[in-house]
């Protein structure tokens, strides 16, 4: 039965640090003695002097322990996955057999090989202090790293595209790793709700610009590392000068426009693209962008509706989500900054960490991709007008919203004068933060549940930022609801400290 086989990276050094290979064998006990007769200095580690398997190793068929089936006598059955999990690592690896594997039934499974971003002559200038061989001597003790691995990380550079739980778990470690050069891209201010995942920043930070503060913060985490910042939103006129001068581009924003901005601009200036992205429980990562790599409009033409699809912003996010995702995205710079593993070049990866399950997705090159296929018609950023695009400009025919500020609802409420207020958040948002006397009626039921709206009384629509309740408005009209609608600007984020100095009712 032709089975495929993992090794742990703990056993490597007794396979010629082959990681898995196929073989064909009926159990596992022919299964170790195929390995066996390849690598010979395995079978110490694997079974002790009585021939038993030794009890720190761990055999899986399929993620099912051999010990809870028929042990060595666990059968096999064509395209099972065998997996050698040692308990602790054993061995020192400093022998290595020679033997001649052309007659085994051992075939080592090849992945697609892949360059270095980074040429010779550039990380050949590299030259690595006392300090340094001692600062990154993790990396120069892997095979795959090394010395010239590391001086590529310390010759490259790489743009960060937001710098929120992603941006900045992918910065801290980039830093740490020893990337020479990090762009830091970022409009925003440090907010205290950004605190609980976005563990780069701390309770000082509160009010200061993001990139100002991740700066001096990498500042004291690796001084080998050159912080270049941009405090100014990433758009058509600025990106292409941004960009230029960095060898990776790390997508972690947060908004449709500016992923497909950024998309557009990595295709068009042949810039690596590392995407990744977040939603309450669950991520999403991959490496989108190069000569034969599909890039996001080859999975995602365009954009859904506006407001239709929430933010983790505006439905928050687990956190610890953005360690597990923001690692693997640095990973993945790594991977392309050293020319080592088997990045995710045109593939994506969803991780749910609340459920533990995962898919890695391919993605097919569209040969009639508007900007990466045969024959694009986008080869310009500046030829896009990027909010229309994602349907954020208002239609002129279409009935403009009225909205209401934070100062204005307050007073409202204080004055105890007749007014609805539609909450259209999810339950559990309400859980947290609820305006008493509210009324509650989610987006999706408001086209049946209008008529329970008092059209001669003012209602005000909150939702947190003040986005959701535009969506609802319009649903409204389309509904032919006719009484006075309002929009509460910046939703109650923006209104919640107004509303308790006015005594708003809270829970």
């Amino acid at each position: 039965m032709k089975v495929r086989v993992l090794i742990s990276a703990t056993l490597r050094s007794f396979t010629e640090h082959i990681n898995e290979f196929e073989a064909e064998a009926s159990d596992i006990k022919e299964l170790l003695s195929i390995l066996s007769g390849a690598y010979p200095d395995i079978r110490r580690v694997l079974f002790d002097e009585e021939e038993n398997l030794r009890d720190f190793i761990n055999i899986y068929i399929n993620d099912i322990n051999i010990r809870s089936l028929k042990g060595l006598s666990s059968t096999l059955k064509d395209n099972d996955e065998v997996a050698l999990i040692p308990a602790i690592a054993g061995g020192s690896g400093d022998t290595v057999s020679d033997a001649d594997k052309s007659n085994t039934k051992i075939r080592p499974i090849s992945h697609i090989q892949h360059e270095s971003l980074i040429d010779k002559e550039r990380y050949k200038e590299i030259k690595l202090d006392d300090r340094q061989i001692e600062r990154y001597n993790n990396h120069i003790q892997l095979r795959d790293i090394s010395v010239k691995g590391q001086k590529r990380l310390l010759a490259g550079s790489v743009l960060i595209a937001g710098l929120g739980a992603l941006g900045g778990t992918v910065l801290k470690t980039l830093a740490a790793s020893g990337v020479g050069t990090i762009g830091l891209a970022d409009f925003d201010e440090v907010k205290l709700t950004n605190l609980q995942t976005q563990s780069i920043y701390t309770i000082r930070d509160v009010g200061r610009p993001k990139a100002a503060a991740a700066k001096d913060i990498i500042r004291k985490l690796n001084p080998d590392t050159k912080i270049n910042t941009y405090q100014e939103r990433l758009t058509s006129d600025n990106i292409e000068e941004i960009i230029e001068e960095y060898d990776i581009v790390v997508d972690a924003t947060d908004n449709y426009v500016a992923r497909y901005l950024i998309n557009d601009a990595c295709v068009i200036f042949k810039k690596p693209l590392v995407f990744g992205a977040m939603y309450q429980f669950e991520g999403l990562t991959g490496v989108l962008v190069g000569a034969t790599a599909p890039c996001l409009r080859c999975q995602f033409p365009s954009p859904p509706p506006s407001r239709l699809i929430p933010t983790c912003s505006a439905s928050g996010a687990e956190a610890a989500l953005p360690g597990v995702i923001g690692s693997l995205m640095a990973n993945e710079v790594i991977k392309l900054l050293t020319g080592g593993g088997n990045p995710l070049t045109g593939k994506l990866l969803s991780f749910d960490i609340w459920n533990y399950t995962s898919q890695l997705s391919s993605i097919v090159k569209d040969t009639g991709c508007a900007v990466c296929g045969n024959h694009p018609s986008i080869t310009s950023v500046r030829e896009i007008d990027y909010e229309d695009f994602c349907g954020l400009k208002e239609d002129e025919d279409e009935e403009p919203i009225e909205s209401l500020e934070p100062e204005e609802f307050a007073k409202r409420i204080a004055s105890d004068e007749k007014i609805t207020i539609l909450d259209v958040r999810e339950p559990h948002e309400r859980s947290a933060l609820r305006v008493s006397d509210s009324i509650y009626i989610p987006i999706g039921q408001l086209a049946r549940r209008y008529k329970e709206l008092d059209p001669d009384v003012d209602t005000i629509i909150i939702c947190r930022e003040g986005k959701r309740s535009i969506l609802a408005i319009r649903t409204l009209r389309e509904a032919g609801y006719e009484g006075p609608l309002y929009n509460l600007r910046g939703g109650l984020d923006a209104s919640k400290d107004l509303i308790f100095a006015n005594e708003g009712a809270w829970l």
